[in-house]
């Protein structure tokens, strides 16, 4: 036990990076790119969706006050697992849904909460997230990082992030610090 590091993918990093630090337990969010096949990408060679990264977070917690099912669990809430490269308007496979794992037990962890969200019928369409073993992850441009905090009030910020953060806010309310 002690600090594990797990990488989603939800779409568009802001709102993923502004709900995990919410979280007791998280020690700390990075926004970045990974699963991809070019070294070093930038935030435009992203856009073009042919580095072939995703849009991530990359998230240390520690085990002893939260633990990874938890985690999977409050990502689940933060983005629509069923669409395939797409989060509301944003397009591309940088914004796919993935979890990148460092070990078997975080995969086992990650496919058991797929087939169970599966199994509920919570969503019309299966989960289509993608489950690859963590390779490489590369920091966004400082920017990028705790991007909710220092831009609340451009409109991205008030009309997509906002609401997502009030919704996650108020169904993980207990998992708040």
């Amino acid at each position: 036990m002690g600090i594990e590091t797990i990488t989603f993918g939800g779409g568009c990093f802001w709102c993923i990076d502004s709900a995990f630090r919410k979280l007791k337990g998280v020690q700390s969010v990075k926004s970045g790119y990974c699963g991809g096949k070019t070294d070093n990408p930038t935030y435009k060679d992203i856009c073009t969706g042919q580095t072939g990264h995703a849009e991530v977070v990359q998230i240390e917690f520690d085990t002893e006050e939260i633990d990874l099912e938890i985690i999977l669990r409050a990502f689940f809430t933060l983005h629509d697992p069923t669409t395939l490269n797409k989060q509301g308007a944003d397009v591309g496979t940088q914004y796919r849904s993935a979890i990148f794992y460092r070990n078997n037990l975080q995969k086992n962890i990650a496919e058991q909460v797929v087939n169970e969200l599966n199994n509920t019928g919570i969503w019309a369409d299966p989960v289509v997230t993608e489950l690859s073993p963590f390779d490489e992850f590369y920091d966004a441009e400082s920017y990028h990082q705790d991007y909710f905090s220092e831009n609340a009030s451009q409109r991205y910020c008030q009309l997509v992030i906002q609401p997502k953060l009030k919704k996650f806010m108020a169904n993980h309310a207990a998992l708040l610090h």
